[in-house]
């Protein structure tokens, strides 16, 4: 997987903007979480979409909190960790947490 990092409110509305012509994950991290590193691990394992398939985005939470609010906000999502959230033509159309975030689902929804 190649991530892109999100440092930035501006960052998301980026991604709201070039979700209306890729679809976009966002998975939202916290690095001093077991369950939360295992899911990203499992997540970079089983990733086997083809390149330009979707752009993956990664967001530390404990160091941009205020942005990982925004992304919930914005999206209506209640925050949770780890957690991923599908984004296309500037919606979210799928979102998972802890060890239901899984790459069969996102496959079949991107």
């Amino acid at each position: 997987m190649n991530w892109i990092t999100i440092e930035s409110l501006h960052d998301i509305e980026a991604i709201i903007e070039r979700s209306r012509q890729l679809p976009c994950l966002i998975f939202k991290h916290s690095t001093s979480c077991p369950i939360s590193s295992l899911a990203k691990n499992r997540l970079e394992k089983q990733w086997d979409m083809d390149h330009g398939t979707l752009d993956a985005y990664y967001l530390d939470l404990l160091r941009h909190r205020n942005v990982s609010n925004y992304v919930a906000a914005e999206f209506g999502i209640d925050h949770e960790s780890p957690q991923i959230l599908l984004i296309k033509d500037g919606k979210c159309i799928h979102h998972a947490s802890h060890l239901d975030i899984r790459v069969d689902e996102l496959r079949q929804t991107a």
